[in-house]
């Protein structure tokens, strides 16, 4: 089978790859769609992020759909031909944090397309895939296999409002307008928000932001003083997502939010410098959200029942030979929000 591996930044390759034998708590999948995500594209422009390096061939890739194409003996109520949403979070349930009920925090995690340990854990940008079973989320008969990849990105958006806590009649504010940042401000919609404000600097993202639910949208890079108005009397915002990793939205969001209100950094950025006096003085909530896992079943029920649209976030799709190019459109951020892979027709 074909699979998209990366080597080191700038050396990424469509390669002939083995599949692993089915076990018997296993499935067979015929992998449809996946998503190209911010972490796919650091890896390949840079070799990783932060102190996660490549150091082996990688198969990129953790946002997927498929249909199943063999089942293990020990799997029930997953038949052959289900259309799935494919989970890429596999704690180890045995650790202290899995026993804790923070499987996103698992010290022995397997998430697909991962550097962080060595050996490499594959990812699923391959034509065919062995999961587990307990890996496979049916979809709605109504839902394409493009949308059901996008139940990963939602599931990253949903567990940051579990950070944040309720969100209902609140005054939000999103920095970031990207897949995830979208596909949050979708959730949020849907967790009663009261009134969403996006923020970005580049129109497409803040169009699609406007399209998933966000009452007002601000390009800062045009309007570089549109948030002024939001600083007064220490700040109007309730809640504050940080999705965009950048050091001047982190420090827009901490001037604008109301004192004791929570700031949910979602984008991994650099090492910042962060305003202690600012924050101590206004009893700023700043915490950090890591992934998902409980989420996900979440995601992909919103997605069946039409709960959240995330047909607005998909700009490309390209085909499996053209992977190399899916990527670099993923990097122009003037043209493209999530790019996808096609790996078959299915």
């Amino acid at each position: 089978m074909k699979s998209v591996v990366c080597h080191s930044a700038k050396d990424l390759r469509i390669e002939n790859t083995e599949l692993p034998a089915l076990g018997e708590y296993q499935l067979r999948v015929n992998v449809a769609y996946g998503g190209i995500c911010g972490s796919d594209l650091h890896y390949y422009q840079h070799g990783g992020f932060g102190t996660v390096r490549i150091k082996q061939p990688i198969a990129l890739g953790h946002e997927i759909s498929g249909v199943v194409d063999a089942v293990g003996a020990g799997v029930s109520g997953v038949p052959q031909g289900q259309r799935i949403a494919i989970s890429p979070s596999r704690p180890c349930g045995h650790c202290r944090f899995c026993q804790a009920g923070q499987h996103n925090h698992c010290l022995n995690m397997r998430f697909y397309g991962s550097a962080m340990p060595f050996p490499h854990i594959q990812g699923g940008f391959s034509e065919q895939l062995i999961i587990e079973g307990y890996q496979a989320h049916p979809i709605a008969d109504h839902l394409s296999l493009s949308e059901a990849a996008l139940a990963e990105p939602l599931s990253v958006g949903l567990h940051a409002i579990q950070r944040a806590g309720s969100v209902l009649g609140k005054q939000v504010l999103v920095t970031g307008c990207g897949p995830i940042g979208s596909l949050l401000i979708g959730a949020l919609r849907r967790a009663g928000a009261a009134r969403i404000v996006a923020a970005d600097i580049a129109d497409l993202p803040l169009k699609c932001a406007k399209e998933m639910g966000a009452d007002e949208t601000i390009n800062l890079k045009t309007q570089p003083q549109a948030l002024d108005a939001y600083k007064v009397d220490k700040g109007q915002f309730d809640v504050v997502f940080e999705a965009s990793g950048s050091e001047a939205a982190l420090r827009m969001g901490l001037d604008t939010i109301a004192p004791r209100g929570v700031l949910i950094t979602v984008g991994m950025g650099g090492d910042i410098s962060l305003p202690m006096t600012q924050i101590v003085a206004k009893e700023v909530d700043l915490r950090g959200t890591f992934r998902f896992h409980a989420e996900f079943a979440t995601a992909v029920r919103f997605l069946n029942e039409g709960l959240v649209n995330g047909k607005p976030v998909i700009t490309s799709v390209l085909p499996l030979e053209r992977a190399i190019e899916a990527f670099d459109l993923a990097a122009d951020k003037s043209q493209s929000l999530k790019v996808q892979i096609s790996f078959q027709n299915a």
